[in-house]
């Protein structure tokens, strides 16, 4: 697993829980992984929850893994990105859980 996407709550969130995004960004991406966080989106020009996953779920795909932020059960966007992580094969979770990077083979 080398590219990595975060998936948590956002919504109804005080800063839309940026802040433990880019925790979560800073400490994968230090451990050698390449990440995409939603929450480095612009947002879209329509501004609605659905432009919103549009943009997710085009990184998500481009994706190895899926880590998982603390209430992302209780997101309907993060359970969307979950469910459709796990049907693609993906590998998924618990942010907290990864503690080394990716395997680097020099074969």
């Amino acid at each position: 697993m080398k590219r990595i996407y975060i998936a948590g709550p956002m919504s109804g969130l005080p800063n839309f829980n940026y802040p433990a995004f880019h925790a979560a960004a800073k400490r994968l991406r230090d451990l050698g992984f390449e990440i995409e966080n939603p929450a480095e989106n612009p947002e879209p020009r329509c501004g609605t929850w659905l432009g919103y996953m549009r943009m997710a779920i085009t990184q998500l795909v481009r994706c190895d893994g899926v880590a998982l932020l603390p209430g992302w059960q209780d997101s309907k966007g993060a359970r969307t990105e979950h469910d459709l992580a796990n049907r693609l094969g993906l590998v998924v979770m618990r942010e907290a859980e990864i503690l080394v990077g990716p395997e680097v083979c020099d074969a």
